[in-house]
């Protein structure tokens, strides 16, 4: 049994979950220049996210829900995602972004993976609009804890496990799985990648050169 890791903005969707967040806020270009920083590593990703997360306080409910119902699988996604629960590889989704986003996007692809471990961007306490806040284990924790942590349960070697990331924040699950596969890393992160693509087919194609996939 193996494990595939994905990133989620940027990786499995090339939808951006702040910046679709902040044009509903008038924030969008602000959200963006911080997103960017903090991909090629210029500031730390707490810190980044909870910038753009208080970029975002006020944000009525409405238009939250709305923003993260625009959040999209790249396409191919869907399929190689299938493919992978089809053999029996654990499938796993680790993201500093935002459940609601990764949830909807799934869902209107009718996919599915067996883990999601994401953030969550928490309600005023009458439930009409955004904190500010953002809360969630991949906020000051790394995905690399998260990776181990997921082959520890399921019984995998951390050897065994491939990681698929673009960014800074990907860096430590990328460094630390068997096989690490960049999906248009940025000039940061592309030295620690084994293997470097440009689409979901290329990334198919991959794990089935590395055994994780058989072709059809």
């Amino acid at each position: 049994m193996t494990v595939v890791a994905f990133d989620f903005d940027g990786t499995l969707s090339d939808s951006e979950m702040t910046v679709l967040l902040g044009d509903r806020r008038g924030v969008a270009d602000d959200m963006a220049a911080i997103t960017e920083r903090a991909m090629n590593d210029e500031i730390g990703y707490a810190e980044s996210l909870r910038e753009r997360a208080a970029l975002l306080e006020g944000l009525p409910a409405e238009d939250a829900h709305a923003a993260f119902d625009e959040v999209e699988l790249r396409e191919g996604a869907a399929d190689l995602v299938a493919d992978l629960n089809d053999a029996g590889v654990t499938t796993a989704i680790l993201t500093g972004g935002f459940e609601r986003g990764v949830a909807a996007a799934l869902e209107r692809e009718g996919a599915s993976v067996d883990h999601i471990v994401s953030n969550r961007l928490p309600m005023s306490e009458a439930g009409t609009e955004l904190t500010g806040e953002v809360e969630g284990p991949l906020i000051e924790g790394t995905k690399d804890d998260a990776l181990e942590e997921l082959a520890a349960d399921v019984g995998v070697d951390l050897a065994d496990t491939v990681a698929v990331g673009d960014g800074a924040n990907d860096l430590p699950m990328l460094e630390v799985a068997g096989l690490s596969i960049g999906f248009e890393p940025k000039p940061a992160v592309e030295p620690a990648c084994d293997v470097v693509v440009n689409s979901m087919d290329e990334a198919r194609e991959t794990l089935v050169e590395e055994g994780v996939l058989v072709d059809d």
